[in-house]
C-alpha cells in the first residue's frame, strides 16, 4: 500500500483540501479494483480527512460511507464500508436522503434533515447529510453518504469535491454483476 499524506493545515481551503483529497482516493485505488477494498480505504480517508479541517472540528461529521446496491434487490441499498456509529442496514430505493439519492441518480445536499420528507434517523446526532450516488453506464452501485451533527453543515463545494471522488471509486472498482 502507499503512503497517504493526510492533512495537517486545519484551515486548508475546500478546493485545495478536495484536490488533495481527490489524489489520495486516486493513490488508494491506483492498484486495487475489489469494490469492497478500495470503499473501506476511502472511508476511512474521506472520514479522517474531513474531521481534520477545521470547518468539521466545529461542525462534527459523524458517520462517513457507502451503502451498496443490493444484488439480489437492485431496488434496495444495503450497508457497506463506513466510518462511525452503527449504521441502518437495509434503505429502500426512494427513501430517506440515501434512496433519494438512488431512485434519482442525483446528489442530495441537505442542509437540514429534519425538513427532509422521509429522512431516515440512522443516528439521531445527524442534521444535515450528504449523499453521492455512485453510478456507472447507468445502473446505481450505491452512495457515498457523509453525516453531520450541525444544521448546514456542508455546501455545494462539498458536494462538488464528493462527486468528483465518487467518479474516481467507480471507475476504479471492478463492480458485482446484479444477480
Amino acid at each position: 500500500m502507499k503512503d497517504i499524506q493526510v492533512n495537517t493545515d486545519p484551515k486548508l481551503s475546500r478546493k485545495e483540501f478536495y484536490a488533495e483529497l481527490l489524489e489520495q482516493v486516486q493513490c488508494i485505488c491506483e492498484d486495487q479494483t475489489f469494490w469492497v477494498t478500495n470503499l473501506s480505504n476511502a472511508s476511512a480517508v474521506i472520514y479522517h480527512g474531513l474531521i481534520s479541517l477545521e470547518h468539521f472540528q466545529q461542525k462534527p461529521i459523524n458517520w462517513c460511507g457507502f451503502y451498496i446496491t443490493n444484488p439480489k434487490n437492485p431496488q434496495q441499498l444495503i450497508l457497506g464500508p463506513f466510518q462511525g456509529k452503527v449504521a441502518c442496514t437495509v434503505i429502500p430505493f426512494g427513501k430517506g436522503v440515501c434512496g433519494a439519492a438512488a431512485s434519482s441518480q442525483e446528489s442530495q445536499l441537505v442542509s437540514d434533515v429534519h425538513e427532509f420528507p422521509g429522512h431516515i434517523a440512522c443516528d439521531s446526532a445527524s442534521n444535515s447529510e450528504v449523499v453521492i450516488p455512485l453510478v456507472q453506464d447507468g445502473r446505481v452501485l450505491g452512495v457515498l453518504d457523509i453525516d453531520c451533527e450541525k444544521i448546514e453543515g456542508f455546501t455545494e463545494e462539498d458536494k462538488n469535491g464528493l462527486e468528483a471522488i465518487a467518479t474516481v471509486i467507480v471507475k476504479s472498482c471492478e463492480w458485482p454483476a446484479p444477480l
